[in-house]
């Protein structure tokens, strides 16, 4: 059994800052040298990076970049439904060079391929660096659709065995976690499924192996579930609000 040497974390970093570099070129335009030569200096990193990771390391590579046009498609098809679902945002370049959702999403996206293709660590180190620089904590293997939407973004956690359907939308705050954290569990779906066209509000909490969230259902802010809900709901969580004259108010 091949000994497993921990990656370089900067080493890791650059490789996906030059991974979304070559994908989406927003700052730099290249030549046809240039582009080729940045590409071979990609494929040099991940050949190292996996050299202490996987013994077939050379298939791994040519394979992982082989799938990036793959990668990319489905990345602007997120990119488009973010710019669709955010009034805020003006034209797809933003929504690709500077929103953090989408940044965390391609992490995610990147990872999850090579999570896939049962790499240690990696797929791990590369999440994580999308949680420091964005707050958005998505585990590797967790399972999501395409197109997918985090708006604002910070604070979520989606958990390992998380399922997400396609055209799910997702605001700040949102946890997809687990009931328990008991480590006997860590072979059995810990979180929760959610359907195509949710929306998850801010704040909402949904947590369970078992628990589905139907599909075209809206799930309000700081609302917490621990159990299923059909198609076609609406939850929320509903408070009162009292309002009163500052000139008329007495303590009790």
């Amino acid at each position: 059994m091949q000994n497993i040497i921990l990656p370089n974390r900067k080493a890791v970093e650059r490789t996906i800052k030059s991974t979304f570099g070559l994908l989406f070129p927003t700052a730099n335009s290249f030549s046809d040298p240039e582009a080729e030569k940045n590409w071979e200096d990609l494929q040099d990193q991940l050949f190292n990076i996996l050299s202490g990771l996987t013994s077939n390391n050379k298939e791994v590579t040519q394979y992982f970049i082989k799938k990036l046009d793959t990668i990319k498609n489905i990345l602007l098809k997120d990119a488009g439904f973010i710019l669709e679902s955010d009034p805020a945002a003006t034209q797809l370049i933003e929504v690709i060079a500077v929103y953090p959702g989408f940044f965390a999403i391609f992490c995610y996206r990147i990872a999850n391929s090579l999570a896939l293709l049962s790499v240690p660590l990696l797929p791990r180190m590369i999440t994580e660096y999308a949680h420091k620089v964005t707050g958005i904590d998505i585990h590797p293997l967790a399972s999501i659709g395409c197109p997918f939407s985090i708006d604002h973004g910070t604070g979520i956690v989606i958990g390992e065995t998380t399922h997400i359907g396609n055209n799910v939308k997702l605001y700040q705050g949102v946890t997809l976690g687990a009931l328990s954290v008991e480590k006997n569990k860590a072979s059995k779906k810990r979180h929760p499924t959610i359907e195509d066209n949710v929306i998850l509000y801010a704040g909402s909490t949904i947590l369970g192996g078992e628990t589905v969230i139907g599909r075209n259902s809206i799930i309000g802010g700081n609302v917490w579930l621990t159990e299923s809900i059909p198609p076609f709901s609406m939850v929320y969580h509903k408070s009162e609000v009292i309002v009163r004259s500052q000139n008329k108010f007495e303590e009790p």
